[in-house]
């Protein structure tokens, strides 16, 4: 009698995608294991663990796959990449599969949103009213998104998704890449510092590599200026935070709208109190209607993987 197949699902993903896993195959919640005991629990079941499920947050890396002498397949719901091994992953025959077009229009969206929040200062004007101290003075004048340049770092998916919304803002829209892009009508910058420069808003969008890990330093934020603010939807660890707190609280940089955190969820104490900053704990993606679609999307390259069948949305 065969093994059943077993999944291994690292975080606490939607009840649906635990729901849908469990009716196929055999469910391990990894989350669910204390720290000092993980080891030894891969240890049991490693003669059925044949897939793992992760997402931008935690994935597969090489300690994890080492552990898994039958692992067959990376299922990643995440656009992201980066919290997997793919290098240990081409060296075993392991093949990996993400989720890159389901969230592309719930992410624009929530770089828009965290856009016209920071500018506009939403979040300061709720708490202004909920407090009572509209009662004895008007808000402060804000600033408007229309007409405003936009820098972009990248233009793959989201990025583009991201600069056809900031377009119907009437806003110029400027982008940085490894590569022009060669169909592009957006004005292409060679370096991130001319980039900033020309720009009033910064979106972060990229995917997270070496060579974008605090592409966002301290010199890109200066030329950006006290005007100007950083909306980054991608990856905390794009911008150098240290380097990004000092910004704000000194008035070099005029605010940052941030989806994502270097060390989340830990958030500096000094970002907290900020009036100047929008917060969000991760959740560009985070709709029922966007996680229904990538978690079926991660269940259908499950199933084709196992049925021999052409995966959906391969990387590797």
């Amino acid at each position: 009698m065969d093994t059943p197949i077993g999944i291994l699902l690292i975080r606490p993903l939607s009840t649906y995608i635990q729901q849908e896993l469990s009716k196929r195959y055999t469910l391990f919640k990894f989350w669910q294991v204390p720290p000092d005991r993980r080891r030894d629990f891969l240890g049991k079941h490693s003669d059925s663990i044949k897939a793992v499920v992760g997402n931008g947050v935690q994935g597969a890396d090489s300690e994890l796959i080492d552990a898994l002498p039958l692992l067959e397949i990376v299922a990643s719901h995440s656009s992201g990449l980066d919290k997997i091994d793919l290098d240990k992953c081409r060296e075993r025959g392991i093949r990996v599969t993400y989720t890159p077009d389901e969230l592309t229009d719930e992410v624009a969206d929530m770089a828009i949103l965290l856009t016209l929040a920071t500018l506009r200062r939403i979040c300061e004007a709720d708490r202004y009213v909920r407090s009572g101290e509209w009662k004895y003075a008007d808000f402060n004048l804000t600033t408007k998104l229309s007409g405003k340049s936009v820098g972009i770092l990248g233009l793959g998916r989201i990025d583009s998704a991201i600069a056809k919304r900031a377009e119907a803002f009437g806003c110029s829209i400027n982008y940085h890449s490894r590569s022009q892009k060669p169909n592009s009508r957006y004005k292409y910058y060679h370096s991130v510092i001319d980039l900033a420069s020309d720009s009033q808003i910064l979106i972060v969008a990229c995917a997270l590599t070496r060579e974008t890990h605090h592409i966002v330093n301290r010199d890109v934020i200066d030329v950006l200026g006290r005007n100007g603010i950083v909306i980054n939807i991608a990856r905390g660890s794009h911008i150098d935070e240290a380097e990004l707190v000092s910004a704000l609280i000194e008035g070099r940089l005029g605010g940052a709208g941030l989806d994502v955190l270097e060390n989340e969820p830990e958030v500096p104490d000094r970002l907290i109190g900020l009036g100047n900053v929008v917060l969000s704990p991760h959740v560009g993606a985070s709709t029922v209607e966007t996680r229904k679609a990538m978690a079926d999307l991660v269940v259908e390259n499950l199933e084709a993987h196992f049925l021999n069948k052409p995966l959906l949305t391969p990387v590797i």
